[in-house]
């Protein structure tokens, strides 16, 4: 069973595949398979433009994880999307040397569920399992993950809600 592992940048995608490869499992790292379905470069918002469909078709499924912020775009069995309290996200790309305005792109995102909404449309929500990283170590997060692919935790998504935070941002305009 093929398990992705997705993310806004900054969620936790690496650290926790790292904890899960200790611990054994087969982990790939989708940026590895990308480089041959990379189309162009996008400069107004600092990354490369992949051709999915492609990218997509070329995976072969194999039993473990695959992490990376497109991967709910791939085969997989099931996907687990990475969860973080935008303003702490803002933090983590900002001590990654993020522009501030690719940091509030993503936090933007992240904040209006982007990607959770995008792997519910491509892999359908029982799927989905939707995990919160902001206040949980990555042990304790690779733990839940082991489980869902164990089958011993369900699918879950649609239980987080930062719109507050987008509402502050905004709440000066007319």
């Amino acid at each position: 069973m093929m398990i992705g592992i997705t993310g806004t940048p900054g969620t936790g995608k690496s650290t926790i595949a790292g904890v899960l490869r200790e611990r054994g499992n087969t982990v790939v790292s989708a940026s590895s398979t990308t480089t041959p379905f990379i189309t162009s470069y996008d400069r107004d918002r600092d990354t490369r433009v992949i051709d999915l469909d492609n990218w997509a078709a070329s995976i072969e499924v194999f039993d473990g994880f695959i992490e990376g912020h497109l991967v709910h775009f791939l085969p997989c069995d099931k996907v687990v999307v990475l969860r973080c309290n935008p303003e702490n996200l803002c933090g983590r790309l900002r001590k990654r040397g993020y522009e501030e305005k690719k940091v509030l792109e993503n936090a933007e995102a992240e904040a209006i569920d982007v990607i959770l909404i995008e792997a519910i449309e491509e892999c359908g929500e029982g799927r989905v399992l939707e995990i919160d990283t902001t206040d949980r170590s990555p042990e304790e997060v690779s733990e839940i993950i082991a489980n869902f692919y164990k089958g011993t935790v369900g699918a879950s998504s649609g239980g987080i809600d930062w719109s507050d935070w987008l509402i502050s941002r905004i709440s000066g305009c007319p």
